[in-house]
């Protein structure tokens, strides 16, 4: 497996709005909001550098964002790596006894293919692995 950076950190928020003004007081340009109807959640990037921040507003009660920010409050919700091959990557973990949360890919925000990692496999950080 290879691992290209930090694709995107991914922030959970009550209110995409509200909180975008941070990074724009920063002087950090929205890249875009996209909603993506599968994952209830609508999302806005900002580039820094290399990488991007993604926050992320749940577009339902029972989405996974809502679940997190009424769990743990809103924050840091994720980490995510770019990888070359996302359904190499995956076998290599699954062959090493890696929990997953995704065994096969799915598609994210811009296009990209996605899939997580559990928690229980990474000391607590939910991973996400992406392919561009």
């Amino acid at each position: 497996m290879k691992i290209l950076k930090i694709d995107h950190i991914g922030i959970a928020v009550k209110n995409l709005a509200e909180s975008s003004r941070l990074y724009e007081i920063l002087g950090i340009p929205r890249a875009g909001v996209e909603e993506v109807a599968e994952q209830k959640v609508k999302v806005s990037f900002f580039p820094v550098g290399d990488s991007e921040i993604e926050l992320l507003e749940s577009t339902s009660p029972d989405g996974p964002i809502a679940r997190y920010i009424e769990k743990n409050g809103e924050g840091i919700q994720h980490m995510a790596l770019r990888v070359d091959d996302l359904e190499a990557a995956l076998a290599e973990l699954k062959a090493k006894g890696v929990r997953l949360i995704d065994e096969k890919p799915r598609y994210g925000a811009g296009g990209a293919k996605i899939a997580f990692v559990h928690p229980k496999s990474t000391g607590g950080i939910l991973l996400e692995l992406c392919e561009r």
